[in-house]
């Protein structure tokens, strides 16, 4: 039985064709011509209620209609994803088991932790899924109307704020960092077990802003319960046209669009991950499957697998950059 997670996500899946029944026969191994012949497992490394468990649920739901095999979404959260990467990164290589990836578990991490897997060699890459900006937001009885406003307050007042992360290390976390380094603040930052947590903590007043998705925050924002401020990326999203970057308000270099991709073990075969690529696609071409995703406040990506071994290559390559630069540690 999948565990409980939102009714956003289980709205978003009861428009989505329902996925097969896992079946309890015990199958025969699988070869990359008759696969797939059992269920398929995607690991999502962060807790139920995020951006990437909606996200590899839309998947599932749209894989298991195109395979005719169920597709069941497994939460590992744990070390910024880790647990979950060195999962998959030891599994049989035989298509069954997959990972829903994103900046933090394939960016992030072996800037910030000494890890026992690494991102680029003990992976295949599979391909893009989508991307979102992360913003900056704030409880709505916080009296700022942009970035700037907020900075002031803060200097004016700094034992009355604090910002709240996913926990140590995650994207949130990051951009709160470079955030405090670019606007010369002292905050402290408060860390929670996910994004969804961190966010109730907003809302409720616990803590009084951060730097969540765009695609986990949208439904607050959009309900009142959330303001935001600023888009911390190089553009402004089409989803919130009016809010300005954090660059446009004068705080640069806090861009952090956080990405979403599958990956499978090293040395699964080749033609089942260029399979699952083409099947992938398909699903995110689907009409029904993009406004899912792009009214939530992420933008689908897709690419081959080639395009995403490249992009996070890059991505490792740039975040000890930050990281070492911005003195940003775990602890």
């Amino acid at each position: 039985m999948l565990p409980k997670h939102p009714v956003r996500i289980a709205l978003m899946l009861s428009l989505l064709p329902l996925a097969a029944t896992p079946s309890m026969a015990a199958t025969s191994p699988a070869t990359s011509q008759n696969w797939p012949e059992k269920a398929i497992t995607i690991v999502v490394p962060t807790s139920a209620g995020g951006a990437n468990d909606a996200m590899a649920r839309v998947l599932a739901q749209g894989l298991s209609s195109r395979l005719g095999k169920p597709v069941i979404v497994d939460n590992r959260a744990g070390a910024n994803g880790a647990i979950a990467s060195e999962f998959v990164a030891r599994a049989t290589p035989d298509g069954y088991t997959l990972m829903f990836g994103y900046i933090a578990t394939h960016g992030i991490n072996p800037a910030l932790q000494k890890l026992r897997y690494n991102p680029v060699t003990d992976f295949e890459p599979i391909g893009m899924v989508a991307a979102s900006p992360t913003v900056l937001v704030v409880n709505p009885e916080v009296p700022a109307k942009t970035a700037k406003e907020l900075v002031q307050l803060i200097k004016a007042k700094p034992d009355g704020f604090s910002f709240a992360t996913a926990g140590n290390g995650t994207a949130p976390h990051i951009a709160g960092e470079l955030f405090k380094l670019s606007a010369g603040l002292d905050v402290i930052g408060i860390p929670h077990k996910g994004s969804a947590p961190a966010v109730m903590s907003t809302i409720s007043g616990i803590t009084q802003y951060m730097f969540p998705s765009l695609f986990t925050a949208y439904p607050q924002i959009k309900g009142g319960k959330l303001k935001a401020l600023g888009i911390a990326g190089d553009k402004r999203s089409p989803i919130l046209p009016d809010v300005p970057t954090l660059a446009e308000q004068g705080i640069p270099n806090v861009s952090m669009s956080q990405w979403y991709a599958m990956f499978a073990p090293a040395k699964t075969p080749k033609a089942v991950v260029d399979r699952l690529n083409q099947e992938i696609n398909r699903v995110l071409a689907e009409k029904t499957v993009q406004k899912l995703i792009e009214d939530q406040g992420a933008e689908i990506e897709t690419s081959t697998p080639a395009q995403l071994k490249t992009l996070v290559q890059k991505e490792v390559t740039r975040w000890k950059s930050v990281v070492s630069t911005a003195k940003i540690k775990l602890d």
